[in-house]
């Protein structure tokens, strides 16, 4: 199965991942999928041809899942908008492989906890990381906007960077150098 579309979707930081999803249940959101480990790879050539773009491919592993997503530059918008297409594979780390071969190679690991909510048109995503709990909203504006005013928040608490550039800004803040964005052993 493959998607295509506009991705349009904000972020926003929360206190604990309790706070947070006490907030989404109050906005009546039904729980679409339940907490589990999400692990990323984005993936680049030598030449970085894809990051010079503004564009990324990862492979997403997630029980014994993974996808395959291509995402495009960020476009103008108070939101985060850019062109994704996504589809399933069966095997990610042979994926992977697959990509190693064609001259693609890791440069950034992360990881998070997700669970996954629906409201309106939208899909209500509760991520714990290494560097805090954060809510992301994907769908329509006006599923966006309603939402995060629903969850006590206004337009200018949207984060519309990637979870690479928010660990990016956590590093220099505590300054220590990037690596992977994963959870300690």
């Amino acid at each position: 199965m493959s998607t295509s579309s506009l991705e349009r979707e904000i972020k926003l930081q929360f206190a604990s991942a309790a706070e947070a999803r006490d907030a989404i249940l109050r906005t009546r959101a039904t729980l679409l999928r339940g907490r589990r480990l999400q692990e990323d790879c984005l993936l680049d050539t030598a030449d970085e041809r894809l990051r010079n773009r503004r564009s990324v491919l990862r492979v997403r592993t997630e029980q014994g899942r993974s996808l395959l997503t291509y995402k495009g530059p960020v476009q103008p918008s108070p939101f985060k908008l850019r062109e994704e297409r996504e589809t399933v594979v069966a095997d990610g780390e042979t994926m992977r492989y697959i990509l190693e071969q064609l001259g693609f190679t890791v440069w950034f690991r992360y990881e998070k906890y997700r669970e996954e909510f629906g409201a309106l048109d939208a899909i209500i995503a509760l991520d714990e990381t290494p560097i805090g709990t954060f809510v992301e909203i994907e769908g329509s504006e006006q599923a966006i906007e309603t939402i995060t005013v629903d969850l006590g928040r206004t337009p200018a608490d949207y984060l519309v960077d990637s979870y690479r550039g928010l660990y990016v800004r956590h590093c220099a803040a505590a300054g220590r150098p990037v690596g992977d964005m994963v959870f300690e052993e």
